[in-house]
């Protein structure tokens, strides 16, 4: 497996066409904002898209981006978009693409990330702990979690 920044990829295309596969709204959304060319001003500008790639089938994708779905907070920066296609699921595949997150965090300067979710028990397992609840854009209740670039 290996893992691809998106927006660096030569075959950006082919892993769009493999995204619109996700059957989950959000990810919907997500291309949307791709086709519309929006992603960096939604989720500012050094924002990137990673995906963990088996050959040339999409497995599993996260965004690291400087802003979320929660507005007015000073937290950055954010793990988001977080899905696993079905037949990968299981397999902690999603962890590949955290460390590949914290590594690039840690670089950027970062000793923290976190991740808004109405998940509970899921992102634990990685290491992240509730801090809060904050609004969403959408005025919904989302969980926020932090956890360590190391």
């Amino acid at each position: 497996m290996k893992i691809v920044d998106f927006f660096a990829s030569p075959d950006r295309e082919h892993w769009l066409a493999q995204l619109r596969k996700c059957d989950w709204s959000a990810g919907a959304f997500l291309c949307g904002l791709i086709d519309g060319d929006k992603f960096h001003t939604l989720t500012g500008a050094r924002s990137k898209l990673l995906l963990l790639t088996d050959r040339d089938r999409l497995v599993s994708f996260c965004t690291l981006c400087e802003k979320d779905e929660i507005d007015d907070t000073e937290l950055t920066p954010w793990v988001g978009f977080v899905y696993t296609y079905p037949e990968y699921r299981g397999r902690r595949c999603f962890g590949l693409l955290l460390d590949e997150a914290k590594r690039l965090a840690s670089e950027a300067g970062y000793e923290t990330l976190y991740i808004s979710t109405d998940h509970i028990g899921l992102y634990e397992k990685y290491g992240f702990e509730y801090i809060c609840t904050l609004k969403n854009r959408s005025a919904d209740d989302c969980r926020v979690y932090r956890g360590s670039t190391r």
